[in-house]
């Protein structure tokens, strides 16, 4: 039975693996600043917005293969375990034919954005196009060590990575540094590093697969077969709905970014600071969620669907526990946090109050996504996608307009600015998170 230590143990594996991973894009930009590069920081916030949208979405969709593999590990299949991964390789192969033609030729999509196109951002995404394989292959890997609860592997290979970036950023925008001659090749440097280091991973992952015993014993990689179609389409079924759910979060706070950017320079960079707090936050309860679907997955593949409620509902009770926790603390601490990030008065006055709605969030962000992916480990995902929809483009989006821009002028002034989309973001997160939870009480019941 999952039990909570289990449930922990599995989710303190994946944060360790997730935390590496945003440091991928924390290090970007943390060393292209030191090197003084404005030019440079300009281009890799276009580009790795353009390019953090397209991979996360097509990198979700991959996530169809979590409780495919969960089921058949529980059902004692390795023979079905190696099948299913393979054909999640196949399944990347064709997401990366969308992800190479959007990143190669990105001049419609930039346009959209306000953004013509800037040369130094078009050789960021392209060079980016030439990491979007090895990632996309990477996510069936990582996939994969879930949903057999053996994240460690994943997360050796998720730090190392960290490594060589960190390395190879430095090597590329700071060559002086090392006493090499020529100059930083700024946000393109970046994206260098990146592409170098998916592939290693990569690399290091085919090692894996050769070399542990557990992966030898399940023949992920012993022998190939082509693309089933039936396969392929059972994933999609699952992966596109997920895909598009996350899409929808992710455009929900970048809308947010947009429209605040209209507001005055405080308000975006206390935006900035309340984002980078949720995005932080945010790992925990997502390797939690990660974790539950895996294991719920699991018990669902050996037929024991009591367990399976039981784990699903341990794991929920657990990450609504810890979001509460993080949200007391970041209630504490949020004055420190906001002088930590920026020294400006006016800065830290807006970002305090944006941090205490963060910290209110915390509590339904938690229990929203929890409660996807153990759905996920039911191929329930189409009805979320929807309610991600309804609730963070409707009630977030639109209102988090109407309270920041107060049209009706009856908004407390507390709520106005910023604090409106951040209040609205919590509203619509709330929704989710109950509806959510209904459907999983709905689901986790039936025999």
């Amino acid at each position: 039975m999952a039990s909570l230590t289990s449930i922990a143990k599995l989710a303190g594996g994946v944060l360790a693996g997730q935390v590496a991973v945003v440091g991928f894009s924390v290090a970007d930009t943390a060393m292209l600043g030191r090197a003084s590069d404005t030019a440079g920081l300009g281009a890799l916030a276009v580009g790795n917005a353009l390019y953090v949208t397209l991979y996360v979405t097509l990198a979700e969709v991959m996530q169809a293969l979590l409780p495919a593999l969960g089921r058949a590990h529980g059902s004692g299949r390795p023979d079905q375990i190696g099948a299913t991964f393979r054909q999640g390789l196949w399944l990347a192969l064709g997401l990366c034919g969308l992800g190479l033609a959007l990143l190669l030729y990105p001049q419609p999509l930039l346009a959209l954005s306000g953004h013509p196109g800037d040369p130094e951002v078009l050789q960021y995404l392209r060079v980016q196009a030439l990491a979007l394989p090895a990632a996309l292959a990477l996510r069936a890997h990582v996939a994969l060590g879930q949903a057999i609860a053996r994240p460690l592997p994943v997360t050796l290979l998720q730090i190392s990575g960290l490594l060589m970036k960190l390395l190879l950023n430095a090597l590329l925008i700071d060559p002086h540094g090392f006493g090499l001659a020529g100059a930083g090749l700024g946000a393109v440097g970046c994206a260098i590093a990146t592409c170098a280091t998916q592939w290693a991973m990569l690399g290091g992952a085919v090692l894996q697969h050769r070399l542990d015993p557990m992966l030898r014993k399940i023949g992920t990689l012993t022998h190939w077969e082509g693309p089933d179609p039936g396969a392929i389409r059972a994933l999609l079924v699952l992966g596109v709905p997920i895909g598009a759910s996350v899409l929808v979060e992710v455009s929900a706070f970048t809308g947010m970014a947009l429209f605040i950017s209209h507001l005055d320079a405080a308000s975006l960079a206390a935006h900035q600071i309340a984002s980078s707090a949720s995005v932080l936050l945010y790992m925990v309860p997502l390797s939690i969620g990660i974790a539950a679907g895996a294991l719920v997955a699991q018990q669902i593949g050996a037929g024991d669907l009591r367990r399976a409620r039981l784990a699903a509902w341990r794991a929920v009770g657990l990450a609504g526990g810890l979001g509460l926790l993080m949200a007391l603390i970041l209630i504490s601490q949020r004055h420190r946090l906001a002088a930590l990030y920026d020294p400006d008065p006016h800065v830290q006055a807006v970002a305090v109050g944006l941090l205490g709605i963060v910290a209110i969030l915390q509590v339904f962000d938690a229990l929203q996504i929890c409660s996807a992916f153990v759905l996920r480990a039911y191929h329930v995902a189409v009805l979320p996608s929807v309610l991600y929809a309804l609730a963070l483009w409707g009630v977030g989006l639109g209102g988090g307009y109407f309270l920041c821009f107060d049209p009706l002028h009856v908004v407390p002034a507390a709520l106005r600015g910023a604090a409106g989309f951040w209040a609205g973001n919590a509203a619509g997160l709330a929704l989710t998170a109950s509806s959510l939870l209904v459907l999983l009480r709905v689901h986790a019941r039936r025999p």
